[in-house]
């Protein structure tokens, strides 16, 4: 893989692109057709959540995730600046909010080609909406293998590398991870995968390395190992995320581990939307990025806790099992949760 040493790293085009949630035009109706025979990749500023837009150099597309459900319109106007008619691959990575909440709106405005989801439902309004919207259109949802090509051409291939188990503990787990090639250049979209399914990534002896990574769980610290991290070997680590967060992402140990390896860090919080193009030899990045960016402090505050109101069990902020948002309850202390009568999770709290 083609790393970005200073001796020869070779020069950003930076274009300023004013892109705001308030839905300021992208003049990407140009874009789109002026960039066919390019990868270009846009980390869409969704808020606390995901979502990525890829437009493939062959002329397709492809959308990982849709972000919360309040910001769904967010994904909808981007997609309808940019003229966008048909989403050919639309892959749901898994069902929590922030990554399904904006899909029903995404298939009820647009020309869906296929669809993928792993094998797991959720209880929730908001995938029962998805699932709802699907039906109306008559499509049908598959549920890739480890290992499947969406696309497997000489120059582009687009591949799941998971989930590789059939049953976890943590939904997060459940994650599709998928890579895109494109002659020299590759792209790794993880989801919120976890350290569960990055070792079994590693396990099954899958090439991951990528220029550029989808870091998992929005900076958590229950993904990225060292170990995946090293696999992986990236020039550039993406991260998904809301300002002032109530998680805490991303988390100091992630932020110091990218740092520490070298790899420049470009988050949605601090940059808005985030697009990265290829043209198969070479990465441009091509919004509002500096290096100054990729290695500024963070500043940390104090984790918080996460309590149900129902159950009176409090919840470290990454646990698979947090509550519905109406149920939360936040926490600035294990101290505070247990003051006020709340119990600790026996699997996220230790």
């Amino acid at each position: 893989m083609h790393k970005f040493k200073k001796a020869n790293f070779i020069v950003l085009t930076i274009v300023i692109l004013t892109i705001l949630l308030s839905g300021c035009e992208l003049e990407s109706s140009e874009n789109f057709q002026d960039n066919i025979g390019d990868l270009v990749v846009h980390y869409i500023d969704i808020g606390q959540g995901d979502s990525i837009f890829i437009q493939l150099p062959n002329g397709e597309t492809s959308l990982i995730d849709g972000g919360p459900r309040a910001n769904s319109d967010v994904v909808v106007n981007y997609l309808k600046e940019m003229k966008i008619e048909k989403v050919d691959y639309l892959i749901a990575t898994h069902p929590h909010e922030d990554h399904i909440g904006g899909l029903p709106e995404v298939v009820k405005n647009f020309e869906i080609g296929k669809i993928y989801m792993p094998d797991k439902v959720a209880n929730t309004a908001i995938f029962e909406s998805l699932l709802k919207e699907i039906k109306a259109k008559d499509l049908k949802i598959s549920v890739p293998s480890s290992g499947e090509y969406l696309i497997d051409t000489d120059d582009l291939k687009y591949q799941v590398l998971a989930p590789n188990g059939e049953k976890y503990e943590n939904t997060n787990d459940y994650s599709i991870v998928s890579k895109i090639t494109f002659k020299d250049n590759s792209f790794l979209f993880t989801g919120d995968a976890e350290k569960t399914s990055e070792k079994e990534m590693i396990g099954k002896g899958y090439d991951l390395t990528a220029d550029v990574l989808k870091v998992g769980h929005h900076g958590s610290s229950t993904s990225t190992t060292e170990e995946f991290l090293l696999k992986v070997d990236p020039d550039y680590g993406v991260i998904s995320l809301a300002k002032d967060n109530k998680y805490g992402h991303p988390h100091k140990e992630i932020i110091e581990l990218l740092n520490k390896k070298g790899i420049d860090i470009l988050r949605t919080d601090e940059l808005g939307n985030i697009i990265i193009k290829s043209d198969g030899k070479d990465i441009e990045i091509l919004n509002g990025y500096s290096k100054e960016n990729s290695i500024k402090e963070t500043v940390y505050e104090e984790e918080n806790y996460i309590g149900n109101k129902n159950t009176k069990i409090y919840h470290s902020p990454d646990c698979g099992s947090l509550p519905k948002e109406e149920n939360q309850i936040i926490f600035k202390s294990k101290e505070e949760a247990e003051k006020e009568g709340f119990k600790p999770h026996e699997k996220c709290i230790k």
